[in-house]
């Protein structure tokens, strides 16, 4: 058995189609199909099941995939660390975040992560905490930063900071002047917030319900940029992690008192998976400017 064998029949696994499968690995059919043979014949074990319009995993083929899936992403945690050189003069780092974390965190990981190791590559990928949990399952990123409520028990987390949301308005709202505002002004507010699919969405709802209090939601958008966007142009306010709002001139941050709105923010990484030099080297960045985040909200909510 060989690595092409595996490679070739996690591709028929995923795409339930020799013909689509051989596209996508850039062989000829016959040439794919005599491959899985060849595999079937090795294991003695039949792996798909051919007589419907969709090729399907037969009992032993799923049982065969669990364990082909893992052996590829051990060979490529064996060729990251072949490859992975101890004094950081050269490797490469996948990096996945939320988005709210985009805006105000991670130019400045970014910017300490270069000057402190310029010979490194990033790759820095945007997305929901639920496809990021999946593509760090799938071995896809080295690192993810996101939030406490990990739906895998298979990924372990760190805790980086806790991070406080605020109501945030146009510095031409009436509400600007003010340093923090209670519940029933909360409740008063007609707002625009990220769409259903943010996680920030929905602690926002957690927090409201737990308070019993209903704003009423008059916009929502599917980027951060957008929200923002609206509020500068509008009397609307929104509720966002209050150093966003420290990044623009029009915005103004309101604590909300007397119970503050917040969250943990945390690393993710697959269980098990191999530490390279250059992910050790950015989860230790990464408390160290997380840190003096921290320090920076601290001072804001005096």
């Amino acid at each position: 058995m060989i690595l092409r064998h595996i490679k070739y029949f996690l591709a028929v696994a995923e795409y339930q189609s020799f013909t689509q499968a051989a596209a996508s690995l850039y062989v000829s059919q016959p040439a794919l199909s005599q491959q899985i043979k060849q595999l079937e014949e090795g294991l003695g074990a039949t792996l798909f099941d051919r007589s419907g319009r969709r090729v399907t995993l037969t009992d032993a083929g799923n049982v065969y995939a669990r364990y082909a899936h893992r052996a590829l992403q051990d060979l490529e945690e064996g060729r990251r660390a072949i490859h992975d050189v101890q004094d950081l003069s050269r490797g490469a780092l996948r990096i996945a975040i939320t988005p709210t974390f985009t805006t105000y965190l991670l130019g400045a990981l970014i910017k300490a992560f270069h000057t402190r190791y310029p010979s490194l590559t990033l790759s820095v990928q945007e997305m929901s905490q639920e496809q990021m949990e999946k593509q760090i399952l799938d071995d896809e990123f080295d690192v993810g930063i996101a939030f406490e409520d990990v739906q895998s028990a298979d990924i372990d987390t760190q805790t980086l900071l806790i991070e406080t949301l605020a109501l945030v308005v146009s510095k031409h709202n009436p509400l600007a002047k003010q340093a923090a505002i209670d519940l029933p002004t909360l409740n008063a507010q007609s707002l625009v917030l990220l769409s259903r699919e943010f996680a920030t969405r929905e602690q926002i709802e957690h927090y409201c319900r737990q308070h019993d209090i209903a704003p009423n939601v008059l916009m929502e958008a599917n980027s951060l940029s957008a929200v923002i966007e609206m509020v500068r142009h509008t009397q609307l306010t929104t509720l966002l992690p209050s150093n966003i709002a420290h990044n623009y001139d029009e915005l103004v941050a309101i604590t909300l008192a007397p119970s503050l709105l917040q969250r943990t923010a945390v690393l993710l990484q697959r269980k098990g998976a191999y530490q390279s030099a250059a992910t050790n080297a950015f989860v230790a960045l990464a408390h160290e400017v997380c840190s003096n985040t921290v320090e920076s909200n601290a001072l804001f909510f005096k």
